[in-house]
């Protein structure tokens, strides 16, 4: 067994000394008890006690200089993985901390940049919107990745001190992300994180239907309405998370009518050959505590030619303007003066045929109570009730005002296509524009219908 040689026996050189016999001398092998003749000289047993003590100081002496030799070999190696602060007394250059072990190298700097990502690895339940943020300590970062499990990337922003990233809008609810950030610290030196998590999948949403067909085509004062079937509460996130994009480059607001009816108009009339698309992101937007949007659809319509149509009730007359030109005037009986018309903008919401029209479905109504089972080419301005319809039982056209508040044509009964109220009825479509002016009633409210023209822009 080798005994180690740190603070044991005599100096490696004392060793080496030992290790070199007298010549003419036997060698360590060569003791032995009694007297031994080596050549023609003889050996005492005193010198042969003497030598064999020499040889076993000698033996030990190799022995320590072996081991010091192997540690001596084991600490070269160890300085040769060591950190880049271990120092050798005898480096061969003699600059200050070199290392003595031939060939090695420093082990790395760490970097004092901490990248952070909330939420935290692994999570789940995520909420989509204003959870997610990457943030760094000491240093800056550089670069941050967040895409979900189908390589789809989201769009985010590095602040402009460089110690933070958010996302630049809301995620997809029930999806995976994955998280890549990196970031320098002052000298340089890289750090980097990797991550993800799994954003909740709603218990509850809410629908969201509007007034447009896809494909179809509407006038020029067409008002988009969206209806809820729960209270949003979050409106401003729902207005942001229903887009529109029209052709020629048209600008469209949204405006609150409570808290179930969202609707949208440009501040003009759109122009005639516009084409819209309205992308609605709101499957993944919380329009209330816990009540998410739960669509995400496109849908698009072509605004098709002007038609202006406006109403005098103190005339009885209803000049028609298209495409910037009158193209008739019409003779019409307004509402009367205990049930007068509304005056203001409105617009074609629905068109039928032939409608039934009942007092009791009418509120306010003054005098005696009417049902017509056969109005018709009736088309809708407000939902209290107001139409521009064909009468067939009445011969008051430009002449008085005699309705409980529509705006009658004359027509025959079961709908005459060449009446004037046909003829009207055909050329008309919905979104046309109907102003009603110089009637003894109120201006309609702008969540009567589709009368939202009748708020100045500053309004909407």
């Amino acid at each position: 067994m080798i005994n180690s040689p740190l603070g044991h026996g005599p100096p490696a050189e004392d060793s080496l000394r030992r290790l070199s016999y007298p010549v003419g001398r036997a060698g360590p092998h060569a003791a032995r008890s009694g007297t031994k003749r080596e050549g023609s000289r003889s050996v005492e047993p005193v010198q042969a006690a003497q030598a064999a003590r020499g040889s076993r100081t000698s033996r030990v002496g190799a022995r320590r200089v072996a081991v010091a030799l192997l540690a001596g070999g084991v600490l070269v190696l160890a300085s040769a993985c060591g950190p880049d602060d271990t120092k050798a007394s005898g480096s061969g250059d003699g600059s200050p901390g070199a290392s003595a072990a031939p060939g090695g190298s420093a082990s790395p700097k760490l970097s004092a940049a901490v990248v952070s990502v909330d939420p935290k690895d692994g999570a789940q339940d995520v909420a989509p919107s204003g959870a997610v943020k990457v943030s760094v300590t000491n240093g800056k970062l550089t670069q941050v990745s967040v895409a979900d499990k189908d390589g789809n990337a989201v769009a985010g922003t590095i602040a402009s001190d460089g110690l933070s990233w958010t996302p630049g809008g809301a995620l997809a609810v029930g999806m995976l992300y994955k998280v890549n950030a990196q970031a320098v610290d002052a000298a340089g030196l890289q750090s980097a994180i990797d991550s993800s998590f799994t954003t909740l999948t709603p218990a509850k949403t809410v629908s969201a239907n509007d007034n447009v067909s896809t494909g179809a085509t509407y006038g020029v004062g067409m008002i988009v309405s969206v209806n809820f079937n729960k209270d949003v509460v979050k409106k401003d996130d729902v207005v942001k998370g229903i887009v529109f994009e029209a052709s020629d480059g048209t600008q469209v607001k949204g405006h609150w009518f409570g808290s179930r009816r969202l609707d949208f108009r440009p501040q003009q009339y759109w122009k005639p050959g516009t084409k819209v698309a309205i992308h609605y992101k709101l499957k993944s937007v919380e329009v209330a505590p816990g009540v998410y949007g739960g669509t995400d659809r496109d849908e698009s319509f072509t605004v098709g030619r002007s038609q202006v149509s406006t109403a005098d009730a103190a005339s009885d007359k209803m000049t028609v303007t298209r495409d910037g030109a009158v193209v008739q005037t019409l003779p019409i009986t307004a509402g009367n003066d205990d049930n007068p018309s509304w005056n203001g903008t409105m617009v074609i919401e629905g068109k039928e045929l032939v409608t039934r029209m009942n007092s009791a479905t009418v509120s306010n109504v003054v005098g005696s109570e009417y049902d017509v089972p056969d109005v018709p080419h009736a088309m809708r301005l407000t939902d209290s009730g107001t139409y521009v319809h064909g009468n067939y039982w009445g011969n008051a056209f430009g002449v008085s005002n005699a309705s409980h508040g529509c705006i009658g044509l004359q027509d025959g009964k079961g709908g005459d296509a060449n009446s004037v109220a046909g003829k009207f009825y055909a050329s008309s479509m919905v979104g046309d524009v109907v102003i009603v002016k110089n009637s003894k009633g109120k201006t309609v409210s702008g969540s009567n219908g589709l009368s939202g023209w009748t708020l100045p822009w500053s309004q909407w």
